[in-house]
């Protein structure tokens, strides 16, 4: 773990001078995928101590939570809004965040976590494959080298909270004697939600924030989120994001092949909502 820590990037390691400041600047979408990513990863803080008061008592994941979890996630809020300081410098994103703040914290209560502390984990499987999917198709969906280099970082930060909480996953699997099924219905309940209310807020928040004009047409917000629905759906892995949605399951070989194809069309349905 402290190889981990020592390793790991810092916002330093980006030159933000080196942004194709022209290239992306007039790209709304591009605009709304970092900001919305920026509210949300700065909102961590909330999150994290719901997770640590559900866990109380497991010192393993509870350490790990609020010693590397938490750092890394509002390090990437600090980078993304870093970013959009150089490149839409007329952005208040204090102001913005201060108004997404404030409702994303009615979204973040301990009830509703999972039932268990193994479910609870599945689900953390879910979030973090979500957002590894989010921040590859990010990556791929612009030629800005900055961008390019810290959306890769974090979806790299993702894929490692993603094994860290598979393997506590797999401790409380035994532990709780979690059957396939129940595992399988929260995965299913966790990624319909990854489209969800926090994401939804930070979308709004944004638009009040660069376009109060437009903060109160609904019909554009819904455009608007769908456009960015769309970029992710037509960049992201899909094999990659499969894998690491099923791998909680624990499936043979054999079957994962039958599955995946129902597996895929849920994606899309979720993908495409």
């Amino acid at each position: 773990m402290a190889g981990q820590e020592a390793a790991h990037w810092k916002i330093e390691d980006l030159d933000f001078s080196r942004i194709a400041v022209d290239e992306v600047r007039q790209d709304e979408n591009l605009f709304y995928l970092v900001a919305s990513a920026s509210f949300i990863e700065s909102g961590s803080d909330l999150y994290t101590q719901n997770l640590i008061d559900f866990f109380r008592g497991d010192d393993e994941v509870t350490a790990w939570l609020a010693h590397h979890w938490e750092a890394e996630e509002l390090q990437h809020g600090q980078a993304l809004r870093a970013y959009i300081r150089h490149v839409w410098p007329e952005f208040d994103w204090e102001t913005a965040y201060r108004g997404f703040l404030e409702e994303y914290a009615t979204y973040c209560k301990v009830e509703l976590l999972a039932p268990t502390r193994g479910l609870e984990l599945s689900a953390r499987c879910v979030v973090e494959t979500g957002t590894a999917t989010y921040y590859r198709a990010m990556a791929r969906c612009t030629s800005e080298p900055v961008l390019r280099e810290l959306a890769s970082r974090i979806a790299a930060d993702e894929v490692s909270h993603y094994k860290h909480f598979y393997r506590f996953f797999r401790r409380y699997r035994q532990q709780e004697r979690l059957g396939r099924l129940r595992v399988l219905r929260t995965i299913g309940r966790r990624t319909l939600e990854l489209k969800s209310e926090d994401a939804d807020c930070a979308v709004r928040h944004a638009v009040r924030g660069r376009a109060p004009e437009r903060a109160a047409d609904t019909a554009y917000v819904q455009r608007l989120s769908g456009r960015l629905n769309s970029t992710i759906r037509t960049n992201l892995s899909a094999g990659t994001t499969l894998k690491m949605l099923m791998r909680p399951l624990e499936l043979p070989a054999r079957v994962q092949t039958v599955i995946q194809y129902p597996i895929r069309q849920f994606m899309d349905h979720v993908f495409l909502r």
